[in-house]
């Protein structure tokens, strides 16, 4: 029961970022500081309000990265990227039905086509991202700021990103949406970019913080 509340509340936490923050942007445009603002935000609500449960992954770029760091177990791995797919869709479906215009749900692109230079943008920013991460959840004394320092990273990210792919950074947030959208076109680079992000910033942060 302990693993389903996990994972139910990696599902919640993926739906709303969806639903909230690929909604603003798609009725904003894409607004820099309205979409920048709303990713952070959503971190930070779904942060004090699951992140006692679950740990408030909902992106399987962070979970790849806490599984690299033997921070989770393989089996906990696969059921959170599950239900972080799962909850993208289901908030990128619920938004669709709410906004009845596909071209709103916040999809992301690439930058002038270039699927390379989507892909190092993406991978630097998700690794940037989940060495904040890392590095904030490390002590406990740390663990009251959290939720906010985690929002702001994400945040910041995203002032760089929007103007180049629209930030994705997540695999799940980004898939929902192509999916529900009926475009997967470049949809790769969003899938497997941010998991190398990861994975850098897990080894980058495993160099750095070893006593050797």
């Amino acid at each position: 029961m302990k693993d389903i509340k996990k994972y139910l509340a990696e599902f919640i936490g993926t739906f709303v970022l969806v639903f909230v923050a690929c909604g603003v942007a798609g009725q904003t445009g894409g607004s820099l500081m309205e979409t920048s603002a709303a990713f952070g935000l959503v971190i930070v609500a779904m942060a004090y309000s699951i992140g006692n449960i679950s740990g408030c992954h909902i992106n399987p770029a962070v979970s790849i990265a806490m599984l690299c760091a033997k921070k989770m177990t393989m089996k906990d791995f696969i059921g959170y990227v599950v239900a972080q797919f799962l909850g993208a869709i289901a908030g990128a479906g619920l938004l669709s039905a709410v906004v009845k215009d596909t071209a709103k749900l916040g999809t992301n692109a690439l930058y002038n086509g270039d699927a390379v230079v989507s892909f190092i943008i993406e991978a630097v920013l998700t690794c940037i991202f989940v060495l904040a991460i890392l590095g904030v959840t490390s002590k406990k004394e740390f663990g009251g700021a959290a939720g906010l320092v985690i929002g702001g990273a994400l945040t910041l990210v995203h002032l760089l990103g929007i103007n180049f792919t629209g930030t994705s950074v997540n695999p799940a947030r980004s898939f929902g949406p192509a999916l529900i959208a009926g475009n997967l076109s470049g949809i790769w680079v969003f899938l497997l970019a941010p998991l190398v992000g990861g994975i850098l910033a897990a080894v980058l942060y495993g160099f750095l913080s070893s006593e050797n």
